[in-house]
């Protein structure tokens, strides 16, 4: 798979050049705030890189982290395993909140619908998920996707995909996460890459169905 493959060429310098953004992201650390304090048990970050987000909740709550690199699990500062969040290796009903900050991104809608059916499939009933993603940038529309082939001086090819906020929130639903809370910024040049976002919280139904 291509994204993996990416990702495992360029994670030593991810985590090199990654790993304290969140330093300069105050409200990303205000809404990672808010999951530590809704949970009551083990949280997931789906799409952890080197984990330096699920590092920062680790203070407070228990976290573990799944990606789909096994190179960027390897630098994870928690504990992290290989997997994919269009099946994750976790069992139903087994977390009490999930994080995945851009990580959908690269999913078409089909997987992306998949993967919130398996974020459903794993939260506790009314387990909470944060869920973020790029809207749009100078060149790129919601709804429109950018190529990358070469980062840091490595071969990749990644596909980013920027998505649509009410688009995501009714697939959310549709997998049975109902969206309580939606946050829009504008980026900050100075310590992320252009572009508009979205952050979605939704809580996993409290009669929950899914899985088994």
């Amino acid at each position: 798979m291509s994204t993996r493959r990416s990702y495992d060429r360029v994670a030593a310098r991810y985590a090199s050049e990654l790993s304290g953004e969140l330093a300069g992201k105050p409200l990303d650390r205000a809404l990672l705030d808010v999951v530590a304090e809704l949970a009551d048990g083990l949280v997931l970050d789906v799409g952890c890189g080197p984990g330096h987000v699920a590092a920062y909740l680790a203070d407070r709550v228990p976290v573990v982290g799944v990606d789909l690199s096994p190179e960027m699990c390897a630098h994870a500062a928690v504990p992290a395993c290989a997997g994919d969040m269009t099946a994750l290796p976790v069992r139903s009903h087994s977390v009490s909140a999930l994080i995945c900050l851009y990580a959908v991104i690269h999913l078409d809608a089909a997987a992306r619908a998949a993967a919130y059916a398996e974020f459903a499939r794993v939260l506790k009933p009314g387990g909470q998920a944060l869920v973020a993603f790029h809207v749009r940038d100078a060149e790129t529309a919601a709804g429109q996707a950018r190529t990358l082939t070469e980062w840091w001086g490595d071969e990749v090819d990644l596909t980013f995909r920027f998505l649509d906020p009410d688009e995501e929130a009714r697939a959310l639903a549709e997998a049975g996460l109902v969206v309580t809370a939606r946050l829009d910024r504008a980026p900050d040049s100075r310590v992320e890459h252009a572009s508009e976002r979205c952050y979605l919280l939704a809580r996993a139904a409290s009669d929950s169905g899914n899985g088994s």
